[in-house]
């Protein structure tokens, strides 16, 4: 064979794999229905709020996110997440879903306040007024999709009560310490 030939089958053989009519690998794989499977799930035409679409995975194998807020001695609000079949991407993480991989968004009474890629964070008590408010953690993959079980998303909320308290004192507050899972992923209760 000559070099020619040789060049010609390896630059063949680069455009298949570029083009990905190789056949191999998991974008090639195919679940019962015919439609294309994924360890990372399925996207489904639901979306939130910033119009990111919803991942569905099985439950079995879903991520699930539990929050629970405590109160900290300077008036403000420490915020831990508890994570099951779950781990955060660092920054810097490739743009695509990889199964049980991503990271959290934290709102508060629905306005997103931080991007999480660890399970800690704190909420300086000036940015909650008095009153109840809702702290919610939603699970997303690294393409931005958000995890999702029966069509909703993974996520918890604890509830936080201020009220007027003498200078020094620290709020109260409370939130379920649980994993959220099935009916619970909104902070219904524990998981």
């Amino acid at each position: 064979m000559s070099w020619t030939r040789s060049l010609i089958t390896a630059l063949a053989v680069c455009v298949a794999l570029l083009a990905g009519s190789a056949g191999c690998g998991p974008s090639d794989a195919r679940g019962e229905d015919g439609k294309p499977s994924s360890p990372a799930g399925e996207l489904l035409d639901e979306r939130d709020g910033a119009g990111r679409p919803y991942r569905e995975v099985d439950e079995e194998d879903a991520p699930a996110v539990g929050v629970e807020v405590t109160p900290d001695t300077d008036g403000g609000w420490d915020v831990r997440l508890t994570v099951r079949n779950f781990r955060f991407s660092p920054d810097g993480t490739r743009g695509r879903a990889v199964a049980g991989r991503g990271l959290a968004h934290l709102e508060l009474n629905g306005r997103r306040v931080a991007l999480l890629r660890t399970p800690e964070y704190h909420l300086p008590g000036d940015s909650v007024p008095r009153g109840t408010h809702h702290v919610t953690a939603r699970l997303y993959a690294d393409d931005g999709s958000v995890w999702a079980v029966d069509g909703e998303p993974v996520e918890s909320t604890a509830d936080i009560t201020v009220s007027d308290r003498e200078p020094g004192a620290a709020p109260t507050g409370t939130a379920p310490p649980e994993p959220a899972r099935g009916a619970d992923r909104r902070g219904s209760g524990g998981g």
